[in-house]
């Protein structure tokens, strides 16, 4: 007894109302009869060429190598599925084939994400201070501009990051580029170094790829000391020395960076862009924090300052309320009890009778160059800050 199906050639949209027969070889072979109700033989699929087609429940969909894309034949109800199933026992061997497939693709899908997750995660963090070697100078310091960009941006369109001492040549700046110059001597950095201080009230100290360095007014005016101001000072600058902005960017830009030094768009559209405001909580790995710490204290052997120094401010920010800690350099900066123990021994290696790395004046011009500056419009945060 035919079984009942409906039966679509492919060809035209024509749906017809079929009996299934199958004509038997011996083996797995055999042949698919496809005939209409009056008898006429639209179709003869060989078993072999057979494959089952995903439907909805309750349905059978069978296609055929050779035919048409969209030939098939549609078998309904559970009874009449099971009997051209019985018929054709080469279909459960085919689904088992296919549902093995399906696993192996899967399987496969999954180890590649694995992998892709694996490189994203791993891979690319542990890889780029290598890959930064091979990242030119100047390419790097486009980059550090495309970042400032975003990073001022942040900062709301009235005003940006409003600079205290645009005047290359006052007395605080020059101290601050002689300051700059010796602490990055004989570290063959190819960059040289632009400290500005910004008026914010946001106690903060960061340094970007390129050699930029800022100082927010509101962490030098906590500065009690010398020793406080050169030691954040001279550790950003060993952050600079490091590479670790750049560092930084390629792992938390990942695979886009990687594709963006493969080809060769290092111009910071696709690295940077966006990456500003992000660089100001950007949390260097431990590694980072250690080397730009043991940077400040051999920077501190030369220009005579206690690196100890950098402990006591960060210990004082983080005294601050709530507000002050989430967004200022304690955050970005973790001291953990190991780095104030390590900064405490480099303290004591210091030697005596060198010359402090600013004059009495110098330090009083630094002091008070932001004084009468206008803070700029802060960015919305959500928050407001306790008092």
């Amino acid at each position: 007894m035919a079984i009942p199906a409906r039966f679509y050639d492919g060809l035209t949209a024509a749906v017809h109302a079929v009996g299934l027969d199958y004509e038997h070889r011996g083996g797995d072979s055999g042949t698919l009869v496809v005939r209409a109700q009056a008898g006429t033989e639209l179709a003869r699929w060989p078993s072999n060429d057979l494959h089952t087609i995903h439907g909805r429940k309750g349905e059978l969909l069978l296609g055929a190598v050779g035919q048409p894309g969209g030939a098939r034949v549609v078998v309904r109800g559970r009874e009449d599925i099971a009997r051209i199933m019985a018929t054709l026992p080469v279909l459960h061997h085919k689904q088992r084939q296919e549902r093995g497939r399906q696993v192996r693709i899967a399987v496969t899908a999954t180890v590649a994400l694995a992998g892709v997750i694996g490189a994203y995660l791993y891979g690319v963090p542990l890889l780029a201070g290598r890959i930064v070697g091979l990242v030119p100078a100047a390419w790097e310091q486009s980059l550090g501009g495309t970042v400032a960009e975003q990073m001022e941006a942040s900062f709301g369109e009235s005003g940006g990051l409003q600079v205290c001492d645009t005047d290359p040549d006052s007395v605080a700046n020059r101290a601050l580029a002689r300051f700059g110059d010796a602490a990055l001597a004989g570290s063959n950095s190819p960059f040289t170094l632009d400290i500005k201080v910004v008026k914010s009230d946001v106690p903060n100290a960061f340094a970007l790829p390129g050699g930029r360095v800022y100082f927010f007014s509101a962490l030098l005016d906590q500065a009690q000391t010398q020793d406080e101001f050169a030691g954040v000072l001279a550790h950003e600058v060993g952050h600079v020395a490091y590479r670790h902005g750049m560092e930084q960017l390629i792992s938390s830009a990942g695979t886009g960076a990687l594709i963006g030094f493969i080809l060769g768009d290092m111009t910071g559209i696709s690295v940077a862009a966006g990456l500003g405001s992000t660089m100001i909580d950007a949390r260097f790995s431990r590694e980072a924090e250690r080397q730009a710490d043991v940077y400040a204290a051999q920077v501190a052997q030369r220009l005579d300052f206690r690196p100890s120094g950098l402990a006591d401010l960060i210990n004082r920010v983080g005294a601050d309320d709530d507000f002050a800690r989430a967004l200022a350099l304690l955050s970005t900066h973790p001291l953990t009890d190991d780095r104030k123990a390590a900064l405490e021994i480099l303290s004591q290696q210091r030697p005596t009778g060198l010359e402090p790395p600013f004059t009495a004046d110098e330090w009083f011009a630094i002091k008070t160059m932001c004084v009468g500056v206008t803070t700029p419009a802060a960015p919305e945060t959500g928050k407001t800050k306790s008092k």
